[in-house]
């Protein structure tokens, strides 16, 4: 029960330092404070698909359907993740550029991955037989997750785009965040991965329990 209080305090303290104290980047203003929930979004959303992509794999080689249940909690958490990245970079995008959307690099390429793992969740919900809903799924998880790399990390730095560059580190791999920015900021990044294995573990508890009472009533 401590940690989740510990997880309460912190990720309480993180929004008040992060609206008291002073800008993270001066030439941006105060729409750069959004850089502190942001980008440890997108890094849960990443993380997310990986597990679910590791659990796929699992499944596939010992077809244990528990692995097939902690594959789509995985996912679940990482679309949410997603969905909730696109839309603080959406009010960043309308502070700084005028509007929500401007189909720059980075917003399409998160658009499109959410609607690739939209797509793996509608694969899943077209298939009634448990067995083959899981192996489909475990394939789908695995293509999608290599899809991750190339549109969260590679196609936003290779054209050009109006999303603010060196945000953490700039091309020399040296820190660009002063002190106090840099440790709100990793606070905020362990904060939230705190909370993304909280919710992981709550929502594998939940899929053990239903499969177990399903059993039971077979």
């Amino acid at each position: 029960m401590w940690w989740k209080i510990l997880i309460l305090v912190v990720m309480s303290a993180v929004i008040w330092f992060g609206f008291t104290t002073p800008a993270p980047q001066k030439m941006i203003g105060e729409a750069s404070r959004v850089f502190y929930f942001h980008i440890p979004q997108a890094w849960i959303c990443v993380l997310a698909f990986a597990m679910s992509m590791i659990y796929s794999i699992k499944y596939l080689r010992g077809r244990d359907l528990n692995d097939d249940d902690r594959a789509a909690e995985a996912a679940r958490l990482g679309f949410i993740f997603c969905l909730l990245a696109t839309i603080t970079g959406s009010i960043f995008a309308r502070v700084t550029w005028g509007s929500f959307w401007n189909w720059d690099p980075r917003e399409t390429s998160i658009f499109i991955l959410l609607l690739i793992y939209a797509a793996y969740f509608a694969l899943r919900g077209a298939i009634a037989v448990e067995e083959k809903k899981a192996a489909l799924s475990a394939v789908y998880s695995i293509v999608a997750f290599v899809t991750v790399p190339f549109l969260i990390f590679v196609l936003p730095r290779i054209v050009p785009s109006l999303h603010p560059e060196d945000s953490i580190v700039d091309e020399n791999m040296k820190f660009t965040m002063g002190p106090t920015v840099r440790v709100i900021f990793f606070t905020s990044l362990a904060a939230y991965t705190a909370i993304y294995f909280w919710l992981l573990k709550i929502g594998w508890k939940l899929n053990f329990l239903q499969r177990r009472q399903l059993e039971m009533e077979e």
